[in-house]
Protein backbone atom coordinates (compact mmCIF):
# COMPACT_ATOMS: atom_id res chain seq x y z
CA UNK A 1 0.00 0.00 0.00
CA UNK A 2 2.86 2.35 0.80
CA UNK A 3 4.30 1.83 -2.86
CA UNK A 4 1.59 3.05 -4.45
CA UNK A 5 1.49 6.52 -2.57
CA UNK A 6 4.96 6.86 -3.86
CA UNK A 7 4.61 6.62 -7.32
CA UNK A 8 4.07 9.95 -9.22
CA UNK A 9 0.48 10.69 -11.09
CA UNK A 10 1.11 10.67 -15.20
CA UNK A 11 -0.39 14.35 -15.00
CA UNK A 12 3.74 15.02 -13.24
CA UNK A 13 5.87 12.90 -15.03
CA UNK A 14 5.92 15.14 -18.77
CA UNK A 15 6.29 18.24 -17.12
CA UNK A 16 9.91 20.19 -17.28
CA UNK A 17 10.84 23.57 -15.61
CA UNK A 18 13.44 25.73 -17.62
CA UNK A 19 14.20 27.23 -21.04
CA UNK A 20 14.40 25.64 -24.29
CA UNK A 21 17.79 26.59 -26.00
CA UNK A 22 14.86 27.95 -28.81
CA UNK A 23 13.93 30.71 -26.39
CA UNK A 24 17.01 31.37 -24.72
CA UNK A 25 18.23 32.19 -28.63
CA UNK A 26 15.18 34.39 -29.43
CA UNK A 27 15.44 36.39 -26.46
CA UNK A 28 19.24 36.80 -26.94
CA UNK A 29 18.83 37.51 -30.63
CA UNK A 30 16.11 40.70 -29.76
CA UNK A 31 18.62 41.72 -26.79
CA UNK A 32 21.11 41.88 -29.60
CA UNK A 33 18.65 44.21 -32.31
CA UNK A 34 18.08 46.20 -29.04
CA UNK A 35 21.49 47.29 -27.96
CA UNK A 36 22.28 47.66 -31.79
CA UNK A 37 19.52 50.09 -32.67
CA UNK A 38 20.74 52.19 -28.69
CA UNK A 39 24.52 51.84 -28.84
CA UNK A 40 25.03 54.73 -31.73
CA UNK A 41 22.39 57.15 -29.91
CA UNK A 42 24.44 56.52 -26.51
CA UNK A 43 27.69 57.14 -28.10
CA UNK A 44 26.25 60.44 -29.53
CA UNK A 45 24.90 61.04 -25.88
CA UNK A 46 27.90 60.72 -24.43
CA UNK A 47 29.99 62.71 -27.03
CA UNK A 48 27.16 65.85 -26.74
CA UNK A 49 27.92 65.39 -22.43
CA UNK A 50 31.44 65.83 -23.17
CA UNK A 51 31.37 68.91 -25.43
CA UNK A 52 28.58 70.66 -23.05
CA UNK A 53 31.78 69.58 -19.94
CA UNK A 54 34.28 71.00 -21.84
CA UNK A 55 32.78 73.91 -22.66
CA UNK A 56 31.78 74.80 -19.28
CA UNK A 57 35.59 73.67 -18.30
CA UNK A 58 36.69 76.52 -20.57
CA UNK A 59 34.25 79.01 -19.02
CA UNK A 60 35.01 78.56 -15.69
CA UNK A 61 38.39 78.74 -16.35
CA UNK A 62 38.44 81.97 -17.65
CA UNK A 63 36.03 83.14 -14.78
CA UNK A 64 38.60 81.88 -12.32
CA UNK A 65 41.34 83.55 -14.20
CA UNK A 66 39.52 86.74 -14.00
CA UNK A 67 38.98 85.70 -10.02
CA UNK A 68 42.68 85.61 -9.53
CA UNK A 69 43.64 88.59 -11.46
CA UNK A 70 41.57 90.41 -9.05
CA UNK A 71 42.60 88.73 -5.69
CA UNK A 72 46.53 88.92 -6.71
CA UNK A 73 46.00 92.89 -8.76
CA UNK A 74 48.55 91.12 -10.88
CA UNK A 75 47.64 89.94 -14.57
CA UNK A 76 46.68 86.03 -15.07
CA UNK A 77 47.71 84.41 -18.44
CA UNK A 78 45.16 81.62 -19.44
CA UNK A 79 46.80 79.15 -21.74
CA UNK A 80 45.49 76.22 -23.94
CA UNK A 81 48.15 73.35 -24.94
CA UNK A 82 46.86 71.35 -28.03
CA UNK A 83 49.74 69.11 -27.53
CA UNK A 84 48.20 67.81 -23.58
CA UNK A 85 44.60 69.08 -23.81
CA UNK A 86 45.39 71.23 -20.84
CA UNK A 87 44.59 74.52 -19.91
CA UNK A 88 47.12 76.64 -17.63
CA UNK A 89 46.62 79.75 -15.83
CA UNK A 90 49.64 81.38 -14.31
CA UNK A 91 51.01 84.41 -12.97
CA UNK A 92 53.98 85.74 -13.87
CA UNK A 93 55.06 82.45 -15.68
CA UNK A 94 53.84 80.49 -12.54
CA UNK A 95 51.13 77.84 -12.72
CA UNK A 96 48.58 78.21 -10.11
CA UNK A 97 46.35 76.01 -11.98
CA UNK A 98 45.41 73.28 -14.51
CA UNK A 99 42.33 72.34 -16.64
CA UNK A 100 42.95 68.92 -17.84
CA UNK A 101 40.77 68.43 -21.23
CA UNK A 102 38.87 64.58 -22.40
CA UNK A 103 41.24 63.22 -24.85
CA UNK A 104 38.16 63.21 -26.62
CA UNK A 105 37.41 66.78 -26.70
CA UNK A 106 38.82 69.00 -29.96
CA UNK A 107 39.17 72.82 -29.88
CA UNK A 108 39.58 75.26 -32.78
CA UNK A 109 40.22 79.11 -31.78
CA UNK A 110 39.49 81.70 -34.80
CA UNK A 111 41.68 83.39 -35.17
CA UNK A 112 43.87 80.57 -35.05
CA UNK A 113 46.67 82.77 -32.90
CA UNK A 114 44.25 82.70 -29.49
CA UNK A 115 45.07 80.25 -27.67
CA UNK A 116 46.66 82.36 -24.91
CA UNK A 117 44.75 85.30 -23.15
CA UNK A 118 46.21 88.05 -20.04
CA UNK A 119 43.59 88.53 -17.61
CA UNK A 120 44.53 91.88 -16.34
CA UNK A 121 43.81 93.24 -12.69
CA UNK A 122 40.72 95.17 -13.85
CA UNK A 123 39.30 91.80 -14.84
CA UNK A 124 39.60 93.09 -18.85
CA UNK A 125 40.78 89.60 -21.06
CA UNK A 126 43.45 90.81 -23.65
CA UNK A 127 44.66 88.95 -26.26
CA UNK A 128 48.83 88.60 -25.91
CA UNK A 129 49.14 91.78 -28.13
CA UNK A 130 47.37 93.56 -25.50
CA UNK A 131 44.40 94.68 -27.53
CA UNK A 132 40.78 93.69 -26.61
CA UNK A 133 40.12 89.79 -26.81
CA UNK A 134 37.56 88.72 -29.79
CA UNK A 135 37.70 84.83 -29.94
CA UNK A 136 35.63 82.28 -31.20
CA UNK A 137 36.28 78.93 -29.35
CA UNK A 138 34.74 75.61 -30.97
CA UNK A 139 34.40 72.88 -28.57
CA UNK A 140 33.33 68.89 -31.04
CA UNK A 141 34.23 65.77 -29.75
CA UNK A 142 36.12 63.10 -31.95
CA UNK A 143 33.29 60.56 -31.28
CA UNK A 144 30.52 62.81 -33.03
CA UNK A 145 32.41 65.57 -34.46
CA UNK A 146 29.31 67.34 -36.48
CA UNK A 147 28.09 68.22 -33.00
CA UNK A 148 29.94 72.07 -31.90
CA UNK A 149 29.42 74.31 -29.36
CA UNK A 150 31.21 78.01 -29.58
CA UNK A 151 32.50 80.26 -26.64
CA UNK A 152 33.27 83.63 -27.67
CA UNK A 153 35.72 85.65 -25.66
CA UNK A 154 35.15 89.23 -25.46
CA UNK A 155 37.38 91.50 -23.52
CA UNK A 156 34.61 91.70 -20.94
CA UNK A 157 33.35 87.38 -20.60
CA UNK A 158 33.15 84.40 -22.46
CA UNK A 159 29.79 83.00 -23.46
CA UNK A 160 28.38 80.45 -25.25
CA UNK A 161 26.42 81.23 -28.29
CA UNK A 162 25.01 79.47 -31.71
CA UNK A 163 24.36 79.95 -34.74
CA UNK A 164 26.12 81.36 -37.79
CA UNK A 165 26.15 85.37 -36.24
CA UNK A 166 28.03 84.28 -33.04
Amino acid sequence: MNASLNTPLPKLKNVSSGFTLIELMVTIAVLAIIAGIAAPNINNQLAQNQIKSTSTLIQTSISRAKAESAISRSSVTWTYRQTDKQITLSIRNVSIANYQLNDNSLLSFAPTTGTALVINKEGLINNTAGTAADIAIDVSDSRASTNTHRIRVNNKRAFECSGTNC
